[in-house]
């Protein structure tokens, strides 16, 4: 049995890969209250599992693992877990010019992540985390790990070797754009080999409908072209929930932004109203799925105005986020709207796991006859109807136009940038 210990879980995106890939989840460690609903709602993937609902500083401290879990120390097949990433995140980043990072104390949960490796001695570890742990000009972050692995195998005489890759989603096959740092480490340092992608932007993009343009063009060869969120969700549509209604100022807007754009399209360089200044907002102010394209990244704490929405000129249903995250189909998630977006907005997806599950398989575990396609993509759909036609602008449109219409000063003399040059200096 490839037992598996997981921590901070959360709604189970990367267990739920893992346990697609062949896993057996033993012990879960989770806080949350809405996380740990979900889980109690979906007891049939939890089966083999003994959950600590408890935070991470109380298993850290009383070395309940791996004992709780009915495993002795270096019995373990597989670690796993993604650390809270607020200390590391790029919109932490840019909003107050500069994150503490390491100094913050959430960045804790990184430390307490290694101690439970060091306390329970895997076979293989795996961890995912934020770009923004691995930014080239503040790589403090991935030092950290390095540091860590090697005052393990100091300690305990093991050989941890890492292998680290930041990993686009949409590459393998998820119909969604979401790049996530991944390290994988081995007991007796065994190397790692991240699999290559399998999916690559349509040649030529077909730009004909206007929809923004979102990834360089992908690597020459043999590859299948990205699902989309037609793909995902299309057989969802239709959802009138009056819970997905999109509220607040800038609401009445959305029905008059085309598929595939955001605010822009009201700026002086689109082909809307001249509402926004050019580039004043968050790139997913407004921001609409286009059914022909990949899903953008799903965000845990959205705003009034802040998309991904639907195409319908609504929010995402729960099975939407789901499905978008390739989850199993018949996976619940519990809490209300806003408790099912932070639960999902922070979740790995599912396939992108298992497609890592299959990989670790593979060759550190002597399985070479493995499916190479995630069993939880979508299917491929060839029904793919047109656009949607933009409804017209809300009659009081004039009054939702911004105080401040300056556009953007272009890269590296923005506001955020001066706020950060500020507190540097």
């Amino acid at each position: 049995m490839l037992d598996t210990i997981s921590l901070f879980t959360g709604a189970g995106g990367l267990d739920l890969g893992l346990h697609a890939a062949g896993f057996t989840i033993r012990a879960v460690v989770e806080c949350d209250e809405d996380a740990l609903r979900t889980l109690a709602l979906n007891q049939s993937f939890w089966d083999t599992a003994e959950i600590f609902p408890l935070d991470i500083k109380v298993v850290v401290e009383d070395r309940s693992l791996p004992s709780g879990a009915g495993l002795k120390k270096g019995e373990a097949a597989l670690l796993i877990g993604g650390p809270p990433c607020q200390p590391f995140s790029k919109s932490g980043f840019w909003h107050s010019g500069d994150s503490r990072r390491l100094k913050d104390p959430r960045a804790d949960t990184l430390r307490q992540y290694f101690q439970v490796l060091e306390d329970c001695l895997p076979k293989v570890f795996l961890l995912e985390n934020v770009p923004g742990i691995s930014f080239s000009n503040k790589s403090d972050g991935m030092q950290f790990v390095e540091e860590q692995v090697k005052g393990i195998n100091r300690r305990a005489r093991t050989r941890y070797r890492i292998t680290s890759a930041q990993l686009n989603a949409v590459r393998y096959g998820v119909p969604q754009m979401r790049e996530r740092v991944f390290v994988v480490g081995h007991r007796e340092g065994e190397r790692f080999e991240f699999p290559r992608y399998t999916h690559t932007k349509p040649s030529p993009v077909d730009m004909s409908n206007g929809i923004v343009d979102m990834d360089p063009p992908g690597r020459e060869g043999d590859l299948d072209p990205y699902l989309t969120a037609w793909d995902a969700i299309g057989h969802l549509a239709g959802q009138n929930d009056s819970s997905l209604e999109v509220g607040g100022k800038y609401g009445p807007l959305l029905p008059s932004i085309p598929e595939g754009h955001n605010y822009l399209f009201h700026t002086n360089r689109g082909k809307g109203k001249e509402i926004f200044a050019w580039r004043s907002r968050y790139w997913s102010m407004l921001l609409k799925l286009a059914k022909g394209r990949p899903s953008w990244t799903l965000t845990a704490q959205p705003g009034p105005a802040i998309g991904p929405f639907h195409w319908e000129n609504r929010r995402l249903s729960r099975d939407e986020l789901c499905a978008l995250q390739t989850f199993p189909p018949d996976y619940q998630i519990s809490g209300g709207l806003m408790a099912a977006y932070r639960q999902l907005g922070n979740a790995v997806p599912s396939a992108l796991a298992e497609l890592l599950g299959l990989e670790i398989r593979r060759q550190f575990f002597g399985e070479s006859n493995l499916s190479a396609v995630p069993s939880l993509l979508p299917a491929k759909r060839f029904d793919t109807p047109g656009p949607e036609v933009p409804g017209p602008l809300p009659s009081n449109w004039r009054k939702l136009r911004s105080e401040r219409l300056e556009d953007h000063p272009g890269t590296g003399k923005g506001p955020g940038t001066m706020r950060r040059a500020s507190a540097e200096a």
